[in-house]
């Protein structure tokens, strides 16, 4: 693991374009950055607290979560989703389409409050949005299927991972963090989930079955996100409580199309 950018709060929502630029937030101190392969590590949103998901949207910009959901794009921002009762939004994850899948978080996490069921949510490509998920105590790391049909979402709180079959509308346990934290979540290109494992200290790789296949150990004491980028797509870029890291894995990730909505 090679530590690429240090010094900050709760990393999460890492992001790679196709420049060799990776994008992450700092959750407590506020601000999206943008590290470059150069050793820059710029500011592009400033101030913003809580933004625990982040994609590249096709008209330029980034979407991120936070208190709402909104596409910044040259320092103007438009609201693409707020609900009444949430605290906030969490991981994200844009489909195939261009849509977005979301997690609201019905509690406030760095008050100390005690989970509260949450929610998935859907936003279509033509602004439209609809609740897909709910009884989720922790929405967190959201992953989509190449074809679109399955979203993978990560339950914090219990440290499962769902896969919901959007056709059928049904939603099964796909996998379970065995060090009980299932923070953010990525998709390679061979089907296979990965998982950062919070507390546990590493990432975690899951077979398209559901079985955990490896564990790669990163120099951190929280491990909460991470994202595939590189030219040919092996770089895995991970968040932690301080620091960005990469490493290379034997599996590229799975092609990632930007939002639309």
């Amino acid at each position: 693991m090679e530590a690429l950018a240090t010094g900050y709060g709760l990393l999460e929502a890492p992001c790679a374009d196709g420049e060799g630029k990776v994008y992450f937030s700092d959750v407590l101190g506020g601000g999206v950055h943008r590290w470059s392969p150069d050793g820059r590590v710029e500011t592009v949103i400033p101030k913003r607290r809580g933004v625990g998901g982040m994609c590249l949207h096709a008209d330029g910009g980034l979407v991120v979560s936070g208190r709402d959901l909104v596409h910044v794009r040259g320092g103007e921002s438009r609201t693409l989703l707020a609900l009444e009762g949430v605290t906030g939004f969490n991981d994200l994850a844009p489909a195939p389409d261009g849509s977005v899948y979301v997690g609201a978080l019905r509690f406030n996490p760095f008050a100390g409050e005690d989970p509260v069921p949450g929610d998935v949510w859907h936003v279509a490509v033509d602004g439209t949005s609809e609740q897909v998920l709910d009884d989720v105590d922790w929405p967190n790391g959201i992953g989509v299927s190449a074809d679109g049909g399955t979203v993978y979402v990560c339950d914090y709180a219990s440290g499962a991972v769902r896969a919901h079959e959007l056709e059928s509308g049904g939603s099964v346990e796909f996998a379970r963090s065995h060090s009980g934290d299932a923070d953010g979540l990525a998709m390679d290109a061979e089907g296979g989930v990965w998982v950062a494992l919070g507390a546990g200290g590493g990432v975690g790789r899951f077979s398209p079955g559901g079985e955990l296949e490896r564990v790669l150990d990163v120099p951190a004491d929280f491990v909460s996100s991470l994202c595939f980028g590189g030219p040919d797509g092996r770089d895995l870029y991970v968040t932690t409580i301080g620091s960005l890291y990469r490493t290379r894995v034997d599996v590229a990730g799975m092609a990632v199309a930007p939002a639309r909505v």
